[in-house]
């Protein structure tokens, strides 16, 4: 067997190449990418500097870092994404799920309490990621996933059995609720929500790769909340909740669109950066009342 360049040398030569090509943790980036290669702890990398690779190995680990070098989501080389706490298959059929999106659980869990049995209901579920991560803290909870993409939907299947949750979730291919009927305690959802004029400020990483059927949310950002917002009223059980992803103009059109609909905003959580990023809404139950962003929280 021929041998490679040492650990070390890659590392050095990778978090070289990461850096040039502006990514943020080039450090981090090359241990991940290389520990992954390997097969092994990044404790090896740091430990056995000196040790040399097969020279098969090392080209493998070129290739993958061409790819990052080109913007390629570290998440779809790696072929896989921690979130909440759990390790999801992922690949460019679904969008990368990211810590923001951790705010919907959160806030969902929290209204959830130490309530039995609910029934929740994720629209664009992609990877499965919101809906499988209430699934693992809930255990009696059984929900839907709904996706108009097929491709994500098997990314969304092949997570749930891998997490050992299939037997409490379906995934069904439609047109957001369309082909959806009955009642549910949690509707969940990260739609898509970057308006046109906000798409030339994503990352290379974002724009170039990830699934654009999942982010662009029309001229204004609100095109997938004008179709789910007003089915709302017959999808959500009696004191039933949505929680929904919000950002740019999305954050500020919504509650209109949710009084529209004769629903109110009742909660919103802010990201790390201090950015609204879930707004929690339920059925209006008082007339003229202000809703959460009037600076006047209704019991519901």
């Amino acid at each position: 067997m021929n041998a490679g360049p040492s650990i070390g040398e890659v590392l050095t030569d990778t978090r070289r190449r990461l850096a040039a090509a502006g990514i943020a943790q080039p450090g981090l980036e090359a241990r991940l990418l290389l520990a992954d290669t390997l097969g092994c702890e990044m404790s090896v990398l740091i430990g056995h500097p000196e040790r040399r690779m097969a020279a098969g190995v090392a080209g493998t680990m070129a290739e993958r870092v061409a790819r990052r070098v080109r913007r390629e989501p570290l998440a779809y080389i790696l072929g896989r994404r921690e979130f909440w706490s759990l390790s999801l298959r992922i690949d460019a059929r679904t969008l990368v799920p990211r810590p923001d999106s951790e705010t919907l659980v959160e806030a969902a869990l929290r209204y959830a309490g130490g309530r039995r049995g609910l029934r929740i209901l994720d629209l664009g579920t992609g990877s499965g990621c919101l809906l499988l991560a209430l699934l693992a803290e809930l255990p009696d909870a059984r929900g839907i996933g709904v996706d108009i993409s097929e491709p994500a939907l098997t990314v969304a299947r092949a997570n749930a059995e891998g997490l050992a949750l299939g037997r409490r979730a379906a995934f069904i291919c439609g047109n957001w609720a369309d082909a959806i009927a009955g009642e549910f305690d949690v509707v969940i959802s990260n739609p898509p929500y970057i308006a046109d004029d906000e798409w030339a400020a994503l990352d290379d990483d974002v724009r170039g790769f990830e699934p654009h059927i999942a982010l662009r949310g029309g001229e204004d950002g609100l095109a997938a909340y004008r179709r789910i917002v007003p089915a709302l009223p017959r999808l959500l059980a009696p004191r039933g909740r949505g929680f929904f992803e919000v950002g740019g103009a999305a954050a500020v059109g919504l509650p209109e669109l949710a009084a529209d609909s004769g629903m109110q905003v009742v909660g919103m959580r802010y990201d790390l950066e201090g950015r609204r990023r879930c707004l929690e809404i339920a059925v209006s139950v008082l007339d003229g009342a202000k809703n959460f962003l009037g600076n006047q929280l209704v019991p519901v």
